[in-house]
């Protein structure tokens, strides 16, 4: 049982706790109880990292237009492309800052969309809405809630949002909890897969394969009775 505990802690890069273990084993076929688990991991020194505290990373602009918080901390919502979620976060590298814009369907936590650039720019945010549209074409009426950032508060996004027939909600100002959610992915993003790189190129690489690759279609995840965003996706539409 411990060899089998091991590999499921290793594979995930050490980032999985005696919970996520668990469920990860008995998908596998692997008898085990969580008590178990747990005090086997224990034994072996086998500890999650651990997160880190919210940091507050909004630049608003007080000419831009801010809407009302619509969403007001209703985090349960049972159908896909009904809400959206956005966000942007700074990542290290040796070869200047790197600046990550993040959009997360709430209902399946799935990453719809995401874009990297060197600048805090209209743009970084744009090209994360620009992939997302093109990924999953959601219907008006749609739920676009972020911060009040001034990326998320410009005339060219909210105007494609609004060309979209979205519905505009943004966080109360200074309000980190009012977006937990996405505060809740980028602990999970920096305490996993960190937020210091060598490079800008290895770090695109390895933010893809994080999103792409492990988090969307492996990771599991608690809010979704420990699946994956796309393992959940499928079974909600079958």
């Amino acid at each position: 049982m411990k060899v089998e505990i091991r590999s499921v802690f290793r594979e995930n890069k050490e980032n999985y706790g005696s919970p996520r273990v668990h469920r990860e084993l008995s998908d596998r076929g692997v008898a085990c109880g969580r008590h178990r688990v747990a005090r086997l991991m224990r034994e072996e020194g086998l500890q999650a990292k651990r997160r880190r505290a919210f940091r507050v990373t909004t630049r608003s602009n007080s000419d831009h237009r801010v809407a009302p918080n619509l969403l007001n901390r209703n985090f349960e919502v049972t159908d896909v492309d009904t809400v959206w979620l956005g966000d942007i976060t700074y990542l290290w590298t040796r070869e200047g800052w790197l600046y990550l814009a993040v959009l997360m369907d709430l209902c399946s936590r799935r990453i719809v969309g995401w874009s990297l650039s060197t600048r805090l720019t209209d743009d970084l945010t744009l090209k994360a809405l620009d992939r997302a549209l093109d990924g999953r074409n959601p219907a008006s009426g749609l739920m676009h809630h972020s911060d009040r950032g001034s990326q998320y508060t410009s005339d060219d996004y909210l105007g494609k949002l609004e060309a979209s027939g979205f519905v505009v909600s943004m966080s109360r100002k200074g309000n980190c909890w009012d977006n937990a959610p996405m505060e809740s992915f980028f602990a999970s993003f920096k305490t996993e897969l960190g937020d210091r790189f060598f490079s800008r190129s290895g770090a695109r690489r390895e933010v893809f394969q994080f999103i792409e690759v492990y988090y969307n279609r492996s990771r599991l995840h608690s809010a979704l009775d420990f699946k994956s965003p796309s393992r959940f996706e499928r079974e909600l539409a079958a």
